[in-house]
């Protein structure tokens, strides 16, 4: 005797069709059937959908445009002063033209280029900046060097501030020369 050529699998397959045929039949009726007020959603006076119109003899609450508040967190205008950031300047290649400021607020460190500069830095400058984002992160933008009193140090450290820039460059062109 032979066997059927019909396996389970292919009859499972088969029933499986039938059943999908039926349920595709059953929703086109009931596309049919329904009309286009089936269909119509209403918004009632708290904004919530519903399938019954609104009632025409109820009167309707005026609202003035002024009265509208948008739920937006309210916060204070940014100041210049805010986009100011300070910072210690942890390395600076003065041969090829970069290095990295440690933001003192968020300890991030932030990519400095020789074209950012307002100053002349080196590592160990406390610094204030801006910042911009460039392709691969955050990039410090008018960096100079961090003056804590501007009006008193200008009157009486200026020279004392010059006479230590001149200073310190020896210190580190001979720190340079031990590196080496």
């Amino acid at each position: 005797m032979a066997r059927s050529q019909e396996t389970f699998g292919k009859k499972e397959r088969e029933k499986k069709k039938q059943k999908k045929k039926l349920d595709k039949e059953k929703k086109k009726e009931n596309r049919e059937k329904q009309s286009a007020d089936d269909m119509i959603a209403y918004v009632d006076e708290h904004g919530n959908l519903t399938s019954t119109p609104p009632d025409p003899d109820k009167k309707k609450k005026e609202v003035k445009l002024e009265d509208i508040e948008i739920s937006v967190s309210r916060q204070r205008e940014l100041t210049p002063e805010d986009f100011i950031r300070t910072g210690i300047v942890t390395f600076f290649n003065d041969s090829k033209g970069y290095g990295f400021i440690k933001d003192l607020e968020t300890q991030e460190s932030v990519f400095v280029h020789l074209n950012g500069l307002l100053d002349r830095v080196r590592e160990r400058d406390k610094v204030t900046f801006e910042t911009e984002k460039g392709p691969k992160g955050l990039n410090a933008i008018k960096v100079k060097l961090f003056v804590e009193e501007k009006k008193v140090e200008k009157k009486t450290e200026e020279p004392q501030a010059d006479e230590t820039q001149e200073d310190e460059p020896e210190v580190a062109d001979d720190a340079d020369k031990n590196e080496e």
